[in-house]
């Protein structure tokens, strides 16, 4: 059976109209890759990320911070109760191959900071400044840095 590569997009619950469209973007080409999205599953930058992936017929997780399926945002396939609020990040990030940044505050940085603990890959679309984070430019330069890292990543 072949394993489809599973992409995060850690950013933002609340995001500029600019982040949003950049979000909205990256989800799309995720699912045009035939990649599937996981994410927190609630707005901003998770919502807009979903809802570009849902358009081209993508598969999107959400790994939720409450109690209730009823949270996740309308575009999430597959919704993932923790009740476990931002400790939640450690799961997003344990189950992505990849890891997308997309702007975000102290939330974002901290999957960013778990992922660096587990030599996780992480690449940057306008988002922190920090050392060992891939910095790309476009939604499609994030999936074509992601394939050139899928053969090396178990």
């Amino acid at each position: 059976m072949k394993k489809i590569p599973i992409i995060a997009i850690i950013g933002g619950a609340e995001c500029s109209r600019e982040i949003e469209k950049l979000a909205y973007e990256t989800g799309e080409e995720i699912a045009k890759a035939g990649f599937l999205l996981v994410s927190g599953g609630m707005s901003g930058v998770m919502e807009a990320a979903c809802r570009g992936a849902k358009k081209h017929g993508g598969v999107t997780i959400g790994i939720l911070p409450g109690k209730s399926k009823a949270d996740a945002n309308p575009h999430i396939d597959i919704p993932i109760v923790t009740a476990m609020s931002h400790a939640r990040n450690a799961i997003i990030v344990r189950t992505a191959d990849v890891v997308i940044a997309v702007d975000g505050k102290y939330g974002t940085l901290s999957e960013i900071s778990l992922a660096k603990c587990i030599n996780k890959p992480i690449i940057g679309l306008k988002t922190w400044d920090i050392e060992g984070i891939i910095k790309v430019n476009t939604p499609p330069e994030a999936i074509k840095k992601i394939k050139s890292l899928l053969p090396s990543i178990s």
